[in-house]
């Protein structure tokens, strides 16, 4: 655990608050940060209220000045390693009342703590705010030590008393927290994609924002493939496609905004998209983290964001247009590879735009990054089962384009020449123009912070096997999807699971037309906002008040999600029956492309999470009711349940009730 300043009791109390304030000053400019004089006098006067709050304290105990938490990009003011707990120790100087934003902001340090930090994972994480001025707060201990704890609260006077009933609490433990132990174990944290792009859009690299389980290598190894294709065409002045495969939400996105932002940014790489939404969220996070006031500032950075995340459709097109223009980037990041227009699409006009394309988009891609003279690289990132619109041209339409240009080779992991669905295939077996590095292959996933089942899971779901999901369940001591049947229980739930600054939000396909029948029917507006804007702007997906759509939020996550399961994809005795609506009812889908895409499209709703999934079925609308709704049958709705509840998922109600979210305290 990297802190600024580490030191045991003893040493801590043989300095004086001067002494504390001049060694973090130190600390502070060897960073090349700028140091406030208001800053020197905070940490001073934290170390006059901790030299009385730990007089009588264990001398084996050790305190921790700025704590480095890479993932929020944010320090902990203190932490303190007692024998029994890790306490997180949040001051707001001179403040007067417990604020909802700094219990947030307290609780998700200790979240952060607790989910990314080896050593806290066995023990109390105790968040505590501490407002030095503000009126005394009465200990409202919890029931049970474990995990991360409600933010307890005091003023300066406090603290003392309030660490010592945490230690009495707690009581002495079987086994006892050694604080060298904990200060050496890892801290590895795993970001969102947003967090991703932010951190490496910093200069920060892959490794430093690896995995936080001991399978990391995963992310790093492929990393490295990727460095070692684009060295090897430089060395050997060759255009070269390199083929990054993975299971949804291995970390494929991460590894190219890696090479966008990272290590190898050095190139000139554009990261280039589909996803509009993708796009726009992550255009608008980067230039909001450049720009945090706003104004011209923040226009210039979305400017240059605007530069390194493009639309590959406008990409594309603009360099088809000008065909005698070169890419300033001799190293394109192509999201969602597999998902590239084949010729018929790509070459047909509609009523919005007028195609300026004349082959498939694999075939321009080739063609524009093949006007580098020497050399030139496509990261080619492909995504299984993440198919959801009709167009999509499949891997076999990269092979058959890179095949017919002799200029281009490829480099892919195995398993691009295995798929069961000929169109997923880059190449039947062997080819010459192929070589293979099973580096390139992501399958483990990195979205689900505490569970690696979640995806097998979702996959035995949605194949119907509904044994083989209830064994990854019963293996894995339950996976993180809870259902509901009520929409005010799912609210609720993603409340008390969205603890600290944990972002929850309602998801549903765009296919789930009848569910505006049940009290959800607004879809969300601006998606940036959605994805980034917090409480209480209502515009926010913690509003629990719009929803996204698979379009909208595929590519991205959030750490909680809701999920509205509508009448688009029911059970039946044969298994499940995707549906379209049109007019006032339901149509069975014939079409095998359909009927994928719209398993597809639960897929990606139930991997958008970090943490929990919340699925909420409506209970529809009974038979013999006089205002019987047939498009909202309640015997379908309760065949869905029945069928997840088979599978392991397991009753909102019934689920153990999560922590109480950071409220104000009550005052003495």
């Amino acid at each position: 655990m990297k802190a600024w300043l580490s030191l045991s009791l003893a040493e801590f109390t043989a300095l004086s608050a001067r002494d504390v304030a001049a060694r973090l000053a130190y600390a502070q400019a060897a960073r090349h940060a700028t140091l406030e004089l208001a800053q020197r006098h905070a940490w001073e006067a934290e170390a006059v209220l901790l030299h009385a709050a730990l007089r009588e304290a264990d001398p084996s105990w050790r305190v921790l000045f700025e704590c480095d938490l890479l993932r929020l990009e944010k320090r902990a003011d203190v932490v303190i390693v007692t024998d029994r707990a890790i306490l997180v120790l949040e001051f707001k100087h001179g403040a007067r009342a417990f604020a909802a934003a700094d219990l947030r902001q307290a609780e998700d340090y200790a979240l952060d703590l607790h989910d990314f930090h080896a050593g806290s994972r066995a023990h109390p994480v105790v968040p505590v705010l501490v407002a030095t001025d503000a009126a005394p707060a009465r200990f409202d201990p919890p029931l049970i030590w474990h995990g991360v704890t409600p933010v307890l609260c005091g003023n300066g006077a406090q603290l003392g008393a309030l660490i010592g009933s945490v230690q009495a609490g707690i009581g002495t433990p079987d086994r006892p927290l050694v604080a060298a132990d904990w200060e050496c174990a890892a801290y590895r944290p795993v970001p969102t994609v947003l967090e991703a792009a932010t951190l490496l859009y910093r200069r920060n690299s892959v490794a430093e924002i690896a995995a936080a389980r001991a399978d990391a290598p995963n992310l790093t190894r492929t990393a490295a493939a990727i460095a070692r294709v684009i060295g090897r065409a430089q060395a050997e002045r060759a255009h070269l496609v390199v083929f990054v495969t993975g299971i949804p939400g291995a970390g494929k996105t991460l590894c190219g905004l890696n090479v966008v932002f990272g290590a190898l940014r050095s190139h000139g790489a554009a990261f280039l998209s589909g996803n509009v939404p993708l796009v726009t969220v992550l255009r608008e996070a980067l230039a909001r983290d450049a720009a945090p006031s706003g104004g011209r500032t923040l226009q210039a950075a979305r400017r240059q964001a605007q530069t390194a995340l493009q639309n590959v459709h406008r990409f594309l097109e603009q360099y088809v247009i000008h065909a005698d223009h070169i890419p300033e980037a001799r190293v394109i990041v192509f999201d969602e590879a597999q998902r590239a227009w084949d010729a018929a699409q790509a070459t047909r006009d509609t009523q919005r735009r007028v195609s300026r394309l004349t082959m498939s988009e694999p075939g321009h891609a080739l063609q524009i990054m093949g006007r580098h003279d020497g050399w030139s690289v496509i990261v080619a990132l492909i995504g299984g089962g993440q198919e959801i619109n009709t167009g999509e041209a499949g891997l076999a339409e990269w092979g058959r384009v890179i095949a017919a240009d002799p200029r281009w080779r490829a480099v892919a992991a195995p398993r691009v020449t295995s798929a069961a669905d000929p169109a997923q295939r880059l190449a039947d077996g062997a080819r010459p123009w192929l070589t293979f590095d099973p580096d390139l292959d992501l399958t483990v996933p990195m979205r689900s912070v505490r569970e690696v089942a979640g995806s097998p899971w979702v996959d035995a779901v949605l194949r119907g096997e509904a044994a083989e999901a209830a064994a990854i369940s019963a293996e894995a001591g339950g996976v993180p999807f809870l259902l509901t049947r009520d929409l005010g229980a799912l609210r609720a739930g993603l409340r008390n699971f969205g603890r600290g600054l944990r972002r929850a939000g309602l998801v549903a396909a765009a296919g789930a037309r009848r569910l505006r029948a049940d009290g959800l029917g607004v879809q969300v507006p601006e998606v940036a906002d959605w994805f980034l804007n917090r409480w209480p702007d209502i515009r926010s997906s913690e509003a629990l008040e719009t929803f996204a759509t698979e379009y909208d939020c595929q590519g991205l996550e959030l750490d909680v999600v809701g999920l509205a399961w509508g009448g688009d994809l029911v059970r039946a005795a044969d298994g499940w029956r995707p549906r379209r609506f049109a007019g006032d009812r339901w149509f069975h889908v014939r079409s095998a492309e359909e009927r994928r895409f719209i398993l597809n499209t639960y897929r990606v709703l139930l991997t958008r999470a970090r943490y929990e999934t919340i699925i909420w079925v409506p209970r529809g609308s009974a038979a013999g009711n006089p205002f019987h709704d047939a498009t909202r049958d309640a015997a379908e709705m309760d065949a869905i349940v029945d069928f997840l509840l088979d599978c392991g998922a397991r009753p909102l109600e019934a689920a153990p009730a999560a922590p109480a979210r950071a409220v104000a305290p009550t005052l003495l």
